[in-house]
């Protein structure tokens, strides 16, 4: 068996570090590029979403690394990813790739069916080995989030143009190289005395933006075209909305890990202005920018792939929350055809709003679609 699972970010640091502790063989597909993307738009149903399209052209590419197996994640409810494993597998079928399917539903609607397919993929290995071996890249997946809050917090007040980003990827490679969880915790302070020993001027005036939106669109840089990176360098401290290990511990642990953020605290809010379920996050979305608002940000945008429906159901609803507690929302939809050039000018005009209402303390509020 020879495992590949879509790129999501740096997802690929916490999986392939659980699947290689079981002795299960990666096929560890190249990182999301334009010809992922025109693989994937190519043979998916033209009004699928964006990542379905990505996810499509990372197993294409991994069939030629010699991949024979997807894992996937499942999922329920109003949101179509619950079905972007079965579609991607069909579509590759009738392309003539031989691939075998195991999808990892989640546990607080299909436990049974979860353990079986664990058993599936890990053949005759021990639960409490398959324990430690989750529990291995649940904690790269802690380390990961923190390397990435800190680079949030320096891209804008670096004093050395590109400095945070040369040291963001020396401190991963140095948690994916870790091989064990004593190798994991060497790694760790290594990797965060390589973001503190970045030159920053901390007293730099910058803007704060919290990022919200669709999950698989918030994590990679590629679907949602770096903005992290671009507003960083447009002297802007990011926070985002979700990270990794969150949404680890909400849809694998219940929200039971007390090192992780959870959702909870989100959809809680959100209930004032959306109160039930709409699929994906939806209600994430609302309730963070209403946390985003409530924690002085300076702003809000919202990320979405193209058709997205969860989103599109907050899309809607963020006006109202923009206007009642003055926080400037934006929105960026994006897809096969979004371009570099359009990103950096609405984001520079974004953040231009956001730095002079800053200055000049004045409480207008502004939520644009774009």
């Amino acid at each position: 068996m020879k495992v590949v699972y879509p790129h999501m970010g740096n997802l690929w640091i916490c999986v392939k570090a659980m699947l290689e502790y079981l002795d299960i063989e990666v096929i560890l597909p190249p990182p999301c590029s334009k010809k992922t993307l025109m693989l994937g738009a190519k043979h998916a149903p033209e009004f699928a979403c964006l990542p379905l399209k990505l996810n499509l052209g990372n197993f294409m590419e991994a069939a030629e690394m010699g991949a024979d197996t997807i894992i996937m994640a499942g999922g329920c409810g109003p949101c179509r990813f619950g079905y972007y494993a079965q579609v991607e597998h069909a579509i590759l079928q009738d392309l003539g790739y031989g691939y075998g399917l195991v999808v990892l539903e989640p546990p607080e609607k299909h436990i049974g069916e979860l353990i079986t397919k664990i058993k599936c993929i890990t053949s005759n290995r021990s639960w409490l080995k398959v324990i430690d071996a989750v529990r291995f890249g649940y904690r790269k997946s802690l380390a990961v989030d923190e390397l990435e809050r800190m680079a949030h917090y320096a891209r804008p007040r670096e004093l050395e143009k590109g400095a945070t980003d040369r040291a963001l990827q020396r401190a991963l490679r140095d948690i994916a190289n870790a091989g064990s969880p004593a190798e994991l915790a060497a790694a760790r302070e290594r990797a965060e005395q390589i973001m503190h020993s970045v030159a920053l001027d901390r007293q730099r005036p910058v803007v704060r933006v919290g990022v919200v939106g669709e999950i698989y669109t918030l994590l990679e840089p590629f679907a949602n075209l770096d903005i992290e990176r671009k507003l960083g360098g447009m002297g802007v401290e990011v926070d985002r909305s979700i990270y990794l290990s969150e949404w680890v511990n909400d849809h694998l642990f219940m929200g039971l890990a007390r090192k992780a953020r959870s959702s909870k605290t989100a959809k809680r809010k959100a209930v004032t202005y959306l109160g039930h379920f709409v699929g994906g996050h939806g209600m994430e979305t609302v309730g963070n920018t209403i946390l985003y608002a409530e924690q002085g940000f300076d702003g809000v945008i919202q990320l979405l792939p193209f058709t997205c429906m969860p989103e599109i159901i907050a899309q809607s609803i963020l006006p109202k929350v923009s206007a009642d507690l003055d926080i400037p929302v934006m929105t960026l939809v994006v897809d096969e055809h979004s371009g570099d050039a359009g990103m950096v000018t609405r984001l520079e005009a974004f953040v231009d709003l956001l730095a002079r209402r800053k200055h000049n303390g004045r409480a207008v509020y502004r939520c644009t679609v774009i």
